[in-house]
């Protein structure tokens, strides 16, 4: 059956079938295969590749640069090159790195905004993050936590849910006086921000299930970079979320 991923990245048709990717040479070199070795180094670089960036913004915002342009700019073309690397997969080699190095303009920026308002912040976000994804993990790798079709239906639900109510709050705020539920400090808007983070980590079981699916199917190298590059999606969403989170919790002290 195929398999449907909640990140919106990795819910692609290149993910979905090991004979839309077998390769048709008689001798295979499994040196071009995806392994998760492979995909776990290729992870590790584009975090680097992100949090270098993001240290650089950092920096020139806290010497006096306004971070709004490089925020909004790493946003931009970073989910351009999410899109691209999700019609040209064989492109992920090169556009996954682009993806962490914007992205880490975008993360850097909102950060440094972050921080100036709420000092400590994100020391808090990074460690929710990490212990978060660290969690998750080890709930995969002992089968504590299984992904069946039921979890992948119900998970898919929940965050198309989320995303369909942020684009209509976005868009009422945009041309009316609308104020959406999840602004401020309210117990509500508290109540949301849990709510998103729970469904942002339950992502990353899909997403580690994809990423050791495609291994199993032998899927080619360049799998491991576009594997890699969809699990950056969802931790960065996970980070932006506890950053807002914190915040609305520092608003009510």
């Amino acid at each position: 059956m195929a398999f449907n991923s909640n990140n919106p990245f990795l819910n692609n048709k290149t993910f979905s079938s090991k004979k839309d990717v077998v390769h048709q040479a008689t001798i295979i070199d499994f040196n071009q295969e995806m392994t998760l070795a492979g995909t776990i180094n290729k992870s590790l670089i584009l975090f680097l590749l992100l949090t270098a960036s993001a240290s650089i913004i950092w920096w020139i915002t806290f010497n006096g640069m306004n971070p709004i342009v490089p925020a909004i700019g790493g946003a931009i073309v970073g989910l351009v090159l999410v899109l691209i690397s999700a019609f040209k997969p064989q492109y992920s080699p090169y556009l996954a790195p682009g993806y962490a190095l914007f992205e880490g303009l975008f993360i850097g920026g909102v950060s440094a905004i972050f921080e100036a308002k709420y000092p400590g912040i994100v020391t808090q976000a990074v460690g929710a993050t990490f212990v978060t994804f660290a969690v998750c993990l080890g709930l995969y790798k002992y089968r504590i936590v299984k992904v069946t079709e039921q979890f992948k239906s119900v998970v898919l639900a929940a965050t198309l849910a989320i995303a369909t109510y942020y684009l209509i709050s976005w868009l009422f705020s945009m041309f009316t006086s609308f104020v959406p539920v999840h602004y401020g400090s309210s117990l509500m808007s508290i109540g949301i921000s849990v709510f998103v983070i729970v469904i942002a980590a339950l992502n990353l079981f899909l997403d580690f299930d994809r990423i050791e699916k495609g291994a199993e199917q032998k899927m080619p190298k360049y799998m491991e970079w576009y594997g890699a590059m969809g699990l950056m999606i969802t931790l960065v969403w996970l980070y932006v979320e506890f950053l807002r989170l914190l915040s609305k919790l520092s608003s009510r002290d």
